[in-house]
């Protein structure tokens, strides 16, 4: 479980922040939420699908990394073993929350302190001696200003592929080196067909708002897959 505190420079001033990347942290994870402003990055490492967000039911941009739950394929002993890490990753232990009410609302950072990267005894510090943020928490700030930004971008590229039925299921069906095989269920994917078929004013304005070019790097972004079966493979070896 997550909980979550509006990060306080006096309360949180003795706690740190444990770096680098392992299941102990808390990175073994089947897939991590992206953003279409990111998928320039993510496609170059990971496949991009979509899947339905349980709390919500809707949808969400997904970095596969495995084929199972808990299941990331990037973990090695010696850390992340790709040449670029999600921002969603990147920005543990903290996220974007809303402070004040009404129109004075606006984004604030919290702190999950059950987060096993949170510690009192090793890691990066938040605070120094004056109670000022640190470079390294200046430098998370500034990484999940980046994260509020592509995630309001991407509700409405998820309601335009939706509103011109973009997305279709799909599923994986795969057969390991060992034997072994897997059906991946839950994820979509996007229509190439009937995103190539896409014409005129409905193009530019795809175009227009910065949504057109994710949608085909979406598409590019499936011959990944075949090197996360790779890493399957290399596990039984």
């Amino acid at each position: 479980m997550s909980k979550y505190e509006i990060l306080d420079k006096e309360k949180h001033r003795q706690l740190r922040v444990r770096t680098g990347y392992g299941a102990a942290l808390g990175d073994a994870a089947m897939y991590v939420m992206t953003y279409p402003m990111e998928f320039r990055d993510i496609q170059s490492c990971y496949p991009i699908l979509f899947t339905k967000d349980p709390n919500t039911g809707g949808f969400l941009a997904a970095a596969v990394m495995g084929f199972e739950a808990d299941q990331n394929l990037f973990l090695k002993e010696n850390g992340w073993d790709a040449f670029y890490i999600p921002v969603m990753v990147q920005r543990q232990p903290f996220l974007i929350a809303t402070g004040g009410e009404g129109d004075n609302e606006k984004p604030v950072v919290s702190l999950d302190l059950d987060h096993p990267r949170v510690s009192r005894d090793e890691g990066e510090a938040l605070f120094d001696g004056e109670g000022n943020p640190t470079e390294f928490l200046n430098q998370k700030i500034a990484l999940l200003d980046k994260l509020h930004r592509g995630l309001q971008h991407g509700r409405g590229f998820i309601e335009t592929l939706l509103q011109h039925e973009l997305l279709e299921q799909i599923t994986l069906d795969i057969a390991f080196n060992d034997g072994t095989k897997k059906s991946v269920q839950g994820f979509y994917t996007i229509a190439e067909e009937r995103l190539y078929q896409l014409k005129g004013d409905v193009l530019e304005s795809m175009n227009q708002a910065g949504y057109l070019q994710p949608a085909f790097m979406a598409v590019a972004s499936l011959s990944r897959l075949r090197d996360i079966i790779e890493r399957r493979n290399q596990l039984r070896v």
